[in-house]
């Protein structure tokens, strides 16, 4: 098949593209900066285009040829706080991928989505939602993941909060017994691959899980003991969070947010897991990330001599 992916540059994006490339797919991957996106270069059979992918004209070029279009394209925050960033990146984006495949008579179309998409307060989900309407009424053959969490290696979930963790000895935590399930990246990658490989899964809707449930606070703890670091989680009440959320939305890059706080609200765990409909035995964390976060492991500590190295 012949494949084009946007968000392709991503965390998600880079391991499904390395995984349909060993399976022989053709993939294009368009990006609006191809020097972010380099590592993918030496990808065999994947082609990196740089343009304005809400140009529908452009986009319909692309797709010229093409089987499919694979949506991985999402914001955990905009730059304001009236949604509106959020829309543009969830919805308008995926009415200009419509347009364009519907021009180009590219069929297949696949979603990510989240958890929860179109439920609760938070202008991530609703406008998740929104984009998923705009699929199922596209008249496309359309499939939709709605993953927890996602975790792997070089993910920014795990990552985030190994890093916290190692600069402060005391991390004040919003929605501390929020619960989640965080699916791992390659049990991902293995779900959009038979997607794509079975005609059967057309107008479906999978959630994506991972074989443990973890309360937010457990699983931070759970962290800050595989990377051997003594430290003080301390859960805050919703009160003292929704603050911490509001002062963060003044913090350039916004490591957390009101948004955040709000999505947060709605626990992010499967009602029908997708993975067993699918076939797949999804990992859990505690079976897979200890393998990169344990400070004693080799790969570990490969990665820390590269970061410290001079080029």
């Amino acid at each position: 098949m012949k494949i084009l992916i946007l968000g392709g540059s991503g965390f998600v994006g880079r391991h499904l593209a390395r995984r349909l490339s060993r399976a022989g797919h053709a993939i294009t991957v368009v990006t609006r900066h191809k020097p972010a996106a380099r590592q993918l270069e030496i990808v065999p059979r994947l082609k990196l285009v740089q343009f304005d992918p809400y140009d529908e004209q452009l986009l319909a070029a692309a797709l010229d040829r093409h089987d499919a279009l694979i949506n991985l394209i999402g914001i955990l925050n905009e730059r304001g706080s009236d949604g509106s960033g959020f829309y543009r990146a969830h919805v308008e984006l995926v009415e200009t991928a419509i347009a364009a495949c519907s021009q180009k008579g590219v069929r297949r179309f696949i979603q990510m989505s989240a958890l929860n998409a179109g439920r609760g307060e938070s202008f991530y989900l609703k406008t998740r939602g929104q984009a998923e309407q705009r699929v199922r009424e596209s008249g496309l053959d359309w499939t939709i993941f709605r993953p927890s969490v996602i975790f792997g290696r070089d993910d920014s979930f795990l990552n985030r909060f190994s890093t916290l963790l190692k600069v402060s000895p005391l991390l004040p935590l919003a929605r501390p017994d929020a619960r989640l399930s965080p699916a791992f990246i390659d049990d991902v990658v293995e779900a959009f691959m038979r997607v794509l490989e079975l005609r059967e899964n057309l107008s479906e809707t999978y959630e994506l899980c991972g074989a443990e449930v973890w309360k937010l606070k457990e699983l931070v703890d759970w962290i800050a003991e595989q990377r051997k670091l003594k430290r003080v989680v301390i859960g805050l009440p919703d009160a003292l969070g929704r603050l911490q959320a509001r002062i963060f939305d003044l913090v350039p890059g916004k490591p957390f947010s009101t948004d955040n706080f709000k999505s947060l609200q709605l626990d992010s765990v499967c009602t029908d897991n997708g993975f067993e409909r699918l076939g797949i035995d999804p990992w859990g964390v505690s079976e897979k990330a200890p393998e990169w976060l344990d400070p004693n492991d080799r790969n570990v500590r490969y990665q820390r001599y590269r970061s410290a190295r001079t080029w």
